[in-house]
């Protein structure tokens, strides 16, 4: 008797049990082999020569970039034979103020607020002294981005920020991202697999992006590196840092609650009509605390935000929200940071509540401010979020059309612009 030698009967054996996968799960080794991106690996090929340039090694470049492939999942993105997709709706752009602004949540970071500023309180007296940026202040934002770290950020910072530079809306700007990400594991600030963000790249406690990362990252705890994603220190000290480089003035608070006089124009509600806050008290406009203010304070040039309109509470801004607002472009993530960083020292919540009014839908928000556009009201972003120079146009055309002024988007005022011509 003939014995088939061993090696032949395992090479045998491999080609039975494949044969019998492939009869049983037919659409098995097509799904494996169109994993592969043939397009995406070429683009990842040609972005060695500008990794090289920037100083990444070639071993951390392959490391990185080796079965990386695109998430297609991602918004934001541009994908052949796809309807375009935008950005996600954020809570702060299409929340009204009361969901977003929940007292509970406000009230509970505030809680944790203060005992950390125990805990951390020379290296936040530091940050102080040295960027006069309070500490109340960074550490509302770290509550805010990741709630004091607790919240694990869902997405891998890489395969995003690539996707991105692949076929995102942005590509030259996340092509950049996608570099200077590389080039901060290559330094040994964080692992490949600590680089956790958001869906549009944000990482660390604070949510920088790989470029924010660069301009304004503080190594505040002295070991040699920047960590804004383990170090406390180092990451509310380049929150600071980002403030400061973006023009925080020391020792001015951001924004002074009001309640606004019954003949107030809510179309003045704009960043470009400032006027020293002692002459908008003048005006009739009263601290809805009966802050006794320096004279100092009653100079400073302030804004009036009416976020509801002519309902809820009003504010008077001063330059330093419009430098949080460079954080996050939304007067209710400023509100909501402003508050926290309050609350941690007076307990007090906002002196006016909040309207049960209703929010538009996006696209209907969108669709105002075209109208808007088209009768020469409106001259920003087409952008769906009711913000401040909207809200104005908005009150604009309600003047013109001898309507109700509140400056707040509703569906009767929608309707009343896509029929005016």
């Amino acid at each position: 008797m003939l014995l088939t030698p061993w090696p032949v009967m395992v090479r045998q054996l491999h080609i039975v049990i494949l044969a019998l996968v492939l009869c049983v799960a037919p659409g098995w080794w097509s799904g494996v082999a169109a994993a592969a991106d043939p397009g995406f690996a070429r683009f990842l090929a040609e972005l060695w020569p500008q990794a090289r340039e920037a100083g990444i090694s070639r071993a951390t470049f392959d490391a990185v970039t080796v079965g990386l492939e695109p998430d297609y999942k991602l918004p934001d993105l541009i994908l052949p034979g796809r309807p375009k997709t935008g950005a996600p709706a954020q809570a702060e752009f299409v929340q009204v103020p009361a969901d977003y602004l929940k007292e509970a949540s406000i009230a509970r970071l505030a809680a944790a607020g203060q005992k950390l500023f125990q805990q951390y309180q020379p290296t936040l007296r530091g940050i102080e002294q040295r960027f006069g940026v309070p500490a109340t202040v960074v550490l509302a934002i770290w509550g805010r981005e990741t709630d004091y770290g607790r919240y694990r950020l869902p997405y891998d910072a890489v395969r995003v920020m690539a996707t991105q530079a692949y076929v995102g809306r942005r590509k030259d700007q996340y092509r950049t991202e996608f570099i200077m990400a590389m080039k901060i594991i290559d330094e040994g600030a964080v692992t490949r697999q600590g680089m956790r963000s958001s869906w549009a790249g944000a990482t660390g406690l604070t949510q920088f992006l790989p470029s924010e990362y660069y301009k304004h990252g503080v190594d505040f705890d002295g070991d040699g590196k920047v960590d804004i994603w383990n170090s406390v220190p180092d990451a509310l000290a380049s929150a600071a840092q980002q403030l400061v480089n973006k023009g925080w003035k020391p020792s001015v608070r951001w924004a002074y609650e009001v309640r606004a006089p019954g003949n107030a124009d809510c179309t003045r509600g704009v960043p470009e009509l400032s006027q020293p806050i002692g002459q908008w008290l003048r005006e009739g406009f009263t601290l809805a605390r009966n802050d006794k203010l320096s004279a100092s304070e009653l100079a400073e040039p302030a804004s009036l935000l009416q976020p509801e309109g002519i309902y809820g509470p009003a504010f008077l801004t001063t330059k330093n929200y419009f430098v949080i607002k460079e954080y996050n472009f939304s007067d209710l993530y400023v509100l909501f940071v402003g508050h926290l960083a309050d609350r941690m020292t007076n307990p007090q919540p906002f002196a006016t509540p909040w309207a049960a009014t209703k929010q538009l839908r996006t696209a209907d928000v969108e669709a105002m401010q075209r109208g808007l556009t088209r009768l020469g009201l409106y001259n920003d972003k087409i952008d769906g979020k009711a913000g401040m120079m909207t809200r104005s146009a908005l009150g604009a055309y309600q003047k013109s059309a001898r309507l109700k002024l509140d400056c707040w988007p509703s569906e009767a005022v929608l309707r009343s612009i896509e029929a005016a011509r």
